[in-house]
């Protein structure tokens, strides 16, 4: 049955993707403002564009499906929704306001599990019967591995074009590797719209499950993914000019060649996980993925400094997402 409710969830959930794609519009296009191959204005049309163009083409909902299954079915309400995104997009927006490349993905996540654990409280359940303990551990993972996939993989592509590109004129290098920006740069884009847009299709398509609007296995509406890629091209075109400077300029100085290194790693990596039907961050991955390309310099070619301050960042964002989520739960359900 469609409620008002129900409604209110809906559009939450397109705002968050919304504020998923500005906030994280930084990581497809931070390297390709740095090494100037792209205006601003021109890298977030680019890269809007490769995120909704994934609708085309993927049809298999995999990290959807994930996500749809991180809370218990019978956990789930339209109730634990709504706090779970209430509480995503409140850590989106002072992450963002602060410049902290923080993850979208794992606030989401956070919000959801922090919500049903409560609402299992209530019921008389034990806390961690409300999770699937088997996709969290998975998640949780997947914080340390995505980045540090991404990182080894960018290691060894820029050594390897490094070594083809040793004889080469450098004015000449540098041409080529700008428009090779071009396709790393949209490649990233499209593994983010891939990755990142069906974390929402999975919040949406369980609380139609939990509305009795569609009943539980049945294929997710076509509506559904339209909507999802729209708002996450939509975000991305309203940018995240702050998060841009940290990703492109504060934790190593990046070059066309470095860029095209970084933005494939993390395409590459993001391409793995969304196969596998694991919700990463996007965001981690590309970080990642910059680290490695400073470490074929050196090691203080990193700014370890700002690189720990952003995992202390990564650390937070799933307990406190998950503990705003809680206490807007037990506000809704006194109200209600």
């Amino acid at each position: 049955m469609v409620t008002s409710t129900l409604v209110v969830v809906i559009c939450l959930a397109l705002i968050f993707d919304y504020t998923n794609g500005f906030h994280d519009a930084a990581n497809s296009i931070a390297t390709i403002v740095s090494t100037k191959v792209l205006t601003p204005f021109q890298a977030v049309i680019w890269a809007a564009a490769f995120n909704f163009l994934v609708y085309f083409f993927v049809k298999d909902y995999k990290v959807a499906n994930t996500v749809s299954k991180i809370v218990v079915q019978h956990y789930v309400t339209l109730h634990v929704l709504l706090a779970g995104l209430i509480a995503a997009i409140t850590w989106n927006l002072i992450t963002w306001w602060f410049g902290i490349p923080s993850s979208s993905s794992h606030t989401l996540i956070g919000g959801f599990a922090g919500a049903g654990i409560t609402n299992a409280l209530y019921m008389g359940s034990t806390p961690l019967s409300a999770v699937n303990m088997a996709y969290i551990l998975k998640i949780v993972a997947y914080i340390v591995l995505a980045p540090f996939m991404g990182m080894i993989i960018a290691y060894f592509v820029t050594i390897i074009v490094l070594h083809l590109s040793k004889r080469s004129r450098p004015a000449t290098a540098e041409k080529w590797f700008k428009r090779l920006q071009l396709l790393s740069s949209a490649a990233l884009s499209y593994a983010h719209g891939g990755n990142d847009a069906q974390k929402v299709m999975g919040i949406i398509y369980v609380a139609l499950i939990s509305a009795n609007v569609i009943g539980s296995g049945s294929a997710m509406p076509h509506w559904i993914p339209l909507a999802c890629y729209s708002a996450i091209a939509l975000g991305t075109m309203s940018g995240g000019w702050k998060i841009v400077k940290t990703m492109g300029t504060r934790i190593t100085k990046i070059t066309p060649l470095e860029g095209v290194s970084a933005e494939s790693a993390g395409a590459i990596t993001l391409f793995f996980t969304q196969y596998f039907g694991i919700p990463v961050s996007t965001t981690h991955t590309i970080t990642g993925s910059i680290i490695g390309v400073g470490l074929t310099k050196r090691l203080s070619a990193v700014r370890w400094g700002v690189t720990i301050n952003l995992v202390w960042a990564w650390i937070i964002t799933i307990p406190v997402s998950g503990l705003i989520a809680a206490a807007i739960f037990a506000i809704l359900r006194a109200i209600s």
